[in-house]
């Protein structure tokens, strides 16, 4: 039955063709939400909603579906601009892609370590760009899902790119903690959610095992809710608000996080 806090708001999800993408989608879907699908092809979109559809039950209306590689900036600016253009009004930016960092330095295209373009940096352009949508009303949100990982992480200033010491768990942390510390960013009101250790293809990070996405969806699904009020860069370990590691609120590391994205990205003046 639709929930009618999150009945008609319009949410767009990244990586939402598995793991606690996919659920939160369902969720969203099966509130009563209008869910933007993101996957890396249009056919991973597309067979993600036709999953939503055939085994959820959930209303084809409510499911659009938009692709973009995040390891390829162009098409995650061409993204931005066909969600503005579809959908001038979004209620709701749910940041989910991701990728455990691979075993080896690996860099896309656009000169980025890869998981910290994949993790961060296409997700800060993709926010900045989706702006105008989110801030067209009162009430618009961005929820960022994070990792507990990210206090166990510092940002490489100097080597953002690790390409002179590279360990795949420190620049997987590296790009938690920046998205953490990018929730604290006042363009629009944000907050970052570590939704628990799931049982996706990002575990063997954490340990052996965890519980189902499905559960993990909900601790992100909650913060979708306008029902529940935000405070912006706030950090949420599961349904519990708790202090994010100290850097992520330095008014500082923010400023000089958002200098050294809008350098990678292209954006800088």
């Amino acid at each position: 039955m639709p929930d009618s806090t999150l009945s008609s708001r319009t949410v767009l999800v990244t990586g939402a063709t598995s793991g606690i993408g996919y659920e939160t989608s369902r969720q969203l879907a099966e509130r009563g939400a209008i869910v933007l699908l993101h996957g890396r092809t249009a056919e991973e979109a597309r067979a993600a909603a036709d999953r939503l559809v055939a085994i959820a039950g959930v209303d084809t209306d409510r499911l659009c579906t938009y692709a973009a590689d995040f390891t390829r900036l162009d098409e995650v600016e061409a993204l931005a601009h066909k969600v503005v253009a579809e959908h001038p009004h979004l209620d709701v930016l749910v940041n989910n892609a991701g990728i455990a960092a691979p075993e080896r330095h690996t860099v896309t295209t656009d000169g980025n370590e890869i998981a910290f373009q994949v993790n961060f940096l296409a997700h800060y352009l993709l926010t900045c760009l989706l702006e105008p949508a989110l801030t067209s009303d009162p009430g618009g949100r961005v929820v960022n899902v994070s990792s507990s990982l990210h206090r166990t992480a510092n940002i490489q200033w100097n080597d953002p790119n690790r390409a002179r010491r590279y360990s795949r768990l420190a620049a997987y942390a590296q790009s938690q903690l920046a998205l953490t510390v990018f929730a604290a960013d006042p363009r629009v009101t944000a907050v970052s959610v570590h939704p628990g250790i799931c049982d996706t293809a990002l575990m063997p990070l954490y340990a052996h095992e965890g519980v189902t996405p499905a559960e993990g969806a909900t601790n992100v699904v909650r913060l979708c809710d306008p029902a529940i009020e935000i405070v912006n860069g706030a950090y949420y370990d599961r349904a519990e608000r708790v202090e994010p590691a100290p850097a992520a609120t330095e008014d500082r590391t923010i400023k000089r996080l958002n200098k050294l994205a809008d350098l990678l990205i292209g954006r800088a003046a």
